[in-house]
């Protein structure tokens, strides 16, 4: 507790840390505002059913991810993760298309032109998930409750779809630049503090109705709900060390891995992770676990809706087989974005490092290359048992909402957004020679020079 107080004050020493932490915190602060302003045109007194609809199941999870905005028939229902599954498009074309490895090749003029082809492809999501989300709202709301209406009695008016999907996506977009502010203003990643903030507003009440449901009387009792919490913090310790990954790997073990049994006896390291992607693999494939949802809110037919009633499901087998397999893939995907062998190999050389026994250049990125896809697929496999975990805690009673929090997308998130943004505030402190928030003055699970 004393070294919590002092970093505190050590932050309220620095002037440019303590603005950007201030600046953060007003900005989620409008999101979560925002998060309450219902769409002009509907009675927020009436939305009981959609608020009981969006409790469980894929609705709950998207409704979890937008902090209750999808549940209250929100400006920003469809929270970021339409900017999500932009991002993933872009991103697979920048491995496929030769013009965006162009660009990618650009450096910040590159990033510039990515950038703004998101934001376009983010407005042309949004724009086809608004009139799914609005016919949904419109099926599960009393007809008193969605105004003006047709004189005629056909229902709502054209100008009430119009302008709610011209709110829609302008919300989203407003959520975008929220979160775009956030990370060059503020600390931290802003995109991925705006799905922590949203998760972490459901956990108060996925909290008190676990609280509730074990108090019943076939609940299991006060004993039973400490047993969750005790068994929840393992899972978060747990967690933590997943996302955290490997600091660095032993050459001896890694020149085992790659099936290389000539090492010397002096301890070398390779800074690599055993979970180099962190949290992304999880985002994503989340992000694409939800395009049946909207596929099927435009679906009028009865086997079309059936076909897709199973990937919509997130306690069915083909869901979180599906869901799994995702996050493996990606994690491969994403580990190829963001550990570059050649560039490391390059780097090593350059700096006069080596690795014993093995011939500096092609044949060190080779190496490398080849450690990672080792170590990557264990690595892999757990994250996607982690985010699978929610599904196998209901099986055994667990309140549906609070069974989000035993692993899966939400706790994995939340751990690795807190770990992200709290490296970003160490690294502050560090600079300007005042303790961390550790006693050896870093958060372990970042990347580090290399050790030879």
């Amino acid at each position: 507790m004393q070294k919590l107080i002092q970093t505190l004050r050590n932050i309220a020493k620095i002037e440019e840390l303590r603005k950007r932490i201030l600046y953060t915190l007003g900005i989620l602060v409008i999101y979560r505002l925002g998060a309450y302003v219902v769409l002009p045109g509907i009675d927020p007194n009436q939305l009981a059913a959609l608020q009981k609809q969006s409790s469980d199941g894929l609705l709950g999870l998207l409704n979890m991810f937008s902090g209750g905005a999808f549940s209250n028939a929100s400006i920003f229902a469809l929270g970021i993760m339409p900017y999500i599954s932009a991002s993933i498009v872009i991103q697979l074309m920048g491995m496929i298309v030769p013009y965006f490895q162009k660009l990618q090749k650009e450096g910040e003029s590159g990033r510039t032109k990515i950038n703004q082809m998101t934001r376009y492809l983010t407005i042309a999501v949004t724009a086809m998930q608004a009139p799914a989300y609005l016919a949904n709202v419109i099926s599960q709301l009393p007809a008193e409750a969605v105004y003006p209406f047709d004189p005629n009695g056909t229902g709502t008016t054209t100008f009430f779809w119009i302008s709610s999907i011209i709110i829609l996506v302008s919300g989203t977009m407003f959520v975008m630049w929220l979160g775009e502010k956030i990370t060059d203003k503020g600390i931290g990643n802003g995109i991925s503090l705006i799905i922590m903030i949203g998760i972490i507003a459901r956990l108060p009440f996925a909290l008190f109705g676990e609280f509730i449901s074990r108090m019943e009387q076939k609940g299991g009792g006060l004993v039973f709900f400490v047993l969750e919490i005790a068994v929840l913090i393992v899972v978060i310790l747990i967690t933590i060390l997943l996302v955290q990954g490997t600091r660095r790997i032993p050459v001896q073990y890694a020149r085992r891995i790659v099936g290389n049994k000539q090492y010397g006896g002096v301890r070398q390291y390779i800074p690599l992770k055993v979970n180099a992607a962190g949290v992304m693999p999880i985002i994503f494939a989340q992000a694409i676990m939800f395009l049946p949802l909207t596929i099927a809110g435009f679906a009028q037919s009865e086997t079309l809706s059936g076909f897709f009633s199973a990937f919509t499901n997130i306690n069915s087998f083909s869901y979180n087989f599906v869901f799994a397999l995702l996050i493996i893939i990606f994690t491969y995907f994403y580990t190829a974005i963001t550990v570059n062998h050649n560039q490391m190999a390059e780097d090593m050389k350059k700096n006069g490092g080596f690795i014993p026994g093995i011939k500096p250049g092609k044949r060190t990125a080779d190496f490398i290359d080849n450690v990672m896809s080792r170590i990557t697929l264990p690595g892999s496999i757990f994250l996607a048992f982690v985010a699978i975990m929610p599904a196998l805690v209901r099986m055994i009673g667990v309140n549906t909402q609070f069974a989000q929090f035993y692993g899966g997308t939400s706790l994995l998130i939340l751990v690795g957004v807190v770990l992200d943004t709290l490296q970003q505030v160490e690294s502050h402190l560090l600079m300007r020679h005042y303790d961390g928030l550790m006693k050896s003055g870093r958060i372990k699970g970042r990347a580090s020079a290399i050790g030879m």
